[in-house]
């Protein structure tokens, strides 16, 4: 049994994605020792799909059955202008050079910004945790802006409470247009976030996703004073790895089909699950899909001995 890691420490998600505050690293650090303890060889700095293919693995290495569980990592964002500015990130590439790499060291070789007024956009849990690390960092003022109510938001209550009693300003039915760029003494421009230009909301009729339509108010629109912006959209599957994988299917919003059991995809021998197959959700679920795929991958060995 071999786990190929694409970072440079195990853990997924549980290492980049969730703070310190909510998952301590050490915690995650002793279920990783506990599989080595078991025979379990973990290899990291693997981008599969990069350094090796699904079909190295099976051809070339001997590996009878795989298991996918690269997650949801791409990141969303607005298309807005001025997303291209210094200051823009999303809150994937935020949380991750926080807790997996440090970049909030002065010694770090390309630290976290320091921010005076930061705005997350976004209503869910990765944009408490966003907004919570900003507070951490020293930012003065955080804002959630979400473009529907509170009631709408798809965080978790004790999320938005958490992040309420340490002093997030939420900004709710209020949505982004434009990210302002700075200038300098000679008026020239910094290329840096100055600013982010909103407009307010009202809600609709209830839309494809049965939750009221934010509508934009004509004339609403106003200026956030903020120098970071950290978009926390949601996410979407990498396609690395079923680009590079011939048989491999996957839907219009690029999960991978599996069948009726959840982890068997149209590749014979390999199994997925997690973000990968249902798209952003949690890590309870992820779990539960490696376990699944577990027993499906030994039934598939068995099957093939028999």
């Amino acid at each position: 049994m071999t786990v190929f890691e694409a970072f440079h420490t195990a853990g997924g998600v549980l290492v980049y994605g969730i703070p310190e505050f909510r998952l301590p690293k050490s915690i995650v650090a002793g279920e990783v020792d506990k599989l080595k303890a078991l025979g379990v060889t973990i290899m990291t700095d693997m981008v599969m799909g990069k350094v090796l293919s699904i079909d190295e693995l099976m051809d070339d290495m001997g590996f009878e059955a795989v298991f996918i569980g690269t997650g949801a990592g791409l990141p969303m964002f607005m298309n807005i202008p001025g997303e291209g500015l210094a200051g823009v990130c999303s809150a994937n590439e935020y949380l991750t050079r926080i807790n997996l790499m440090k970049g909030y060291l002065e010694d770090y070789d390309t630290p976290v910004l320091k921010s005076h007024a930061v705005a997350v956009v976004g209503g869910g849990n990765v944009a408490m945790d966003g907004c919570r690390c900003a507070k951490r960092l020293g930012a003065e003022h955080v804002y959630i802006v979400y473009r529907r109510g509170e009631a709408e938001m798809p965080a978790r209550n004790e999320e938005i409470e958490h992040a309420k009693e340490e002093g997030i300003e939420f900004l709710t039915l209020c949505n982004p247009v434009e990210i302002l760029g700075g200038v300098n003494e000679d008026g020239k421009p910094t290329g840096r976030v100055a600013g982010m230009r909103c407009i307010r909301m009202e809600l609709g009729e209830p839309d494809a996703s049965g939750r009221r339509r934010p509508i934009a108010i004509p004339g609403s629109e106003f200026v956030l004073d903020v120098d970071t912006v950290i978009m926390a959209l949601g996410t979407s599957p990498n396609p690395l790895i079923r680009s590079t994988t011939p048989g491999l299917e996957a839907n219009r919003k690029g999960c991978l089909l599996v069948a009726e059991d959840g982890v068997t995809t149209t590749r014979e021998g390999v199994f997925a699950g997690g973000d990968a197959v249902t798209g952003a959700a949690t890590v309870i679920l992820a779990m539960g899909a490696g376990k699944k795929a577990a027993a499906a991958m030994d039934a598939y060995i068995k099957s093939k001995s028999e």
